[in-house]
């Protein structure tokens, strides 16, 4: 993309370093879900239609945006932006898993959807949240995996298809 616009779009590439210097002016962490926001809360947590009992967790403001994009949830967010990583110097602290236990902690979550992703960094973080909210006893759930919607078994990989499986449901 930079090639591109240094080639053959400057004044585009000029408004891109522009529009990016002023979002690094203004845009901050929303004090509640911790995702982007220009004010102290963002307009998704102080939308009082949305579900205050569920809480989603997401490693990063794009997997919240995912899962916004399915209109299947109504719930409010909390994003960690990162994940559990020690070979990167990433742990609880850089996480700020601190500041997530107070937000569950406030006598409204009743449940913490995990929507980590299902990487072994995703994986452990999602491990180490559900332990820390056990000890408090906080309901916690997990995304499920499988066979995609649409998907069709001899092009899915054996690995999905096993997790399918051990998480198939009654019908």
């Amino acid at each position: 993309m930079a090639y591109h616009l240094l080639q053959r779009d400057q004044r585009g590439a000029a408004r891109l370093a522009q529009a990016l210097g002023n979002a690094l002016q203004v845009l901050r962490h929303c004090d509640l879900c911790n995702a982007f926001t220009e004010g102290e809360i963002c307009q998704r947590c102080a939308n009082t239609q949305r579900d205050r009992t569920l809480l989603c967790v997401v490693e990063m403001p794009a997997d919240l945006a995912m899962i916004e994009q399915t209109h299947a949830y109504n719930g409010l967010y909390y994003a960690l932006m990162g994940r559990l990583s020690p070979l990167d110097g990433i742990g609880p602290r850089e996480l700020r898993l601190d500041k997530l236990l107070a937000r569950v902690s406030d006598g409204v979550v009743e449940e913490v959807i995990l929507a980590t992703n299902f990487t072994n960094e995703g994986e452990a973080t999602a491990h180490m949240i559900s332990e820390l909210l056990a000890a408090r006893g906080i309901r916690t759930s997990r995304l499920s995996r499988g066979v995609p919607v649409g998907g069709e078994l001899e092009h899915t990989d054996s690995g999905t298809i096993a997790q399918a499986l051990i998480e198939r449901r009654a019908l």
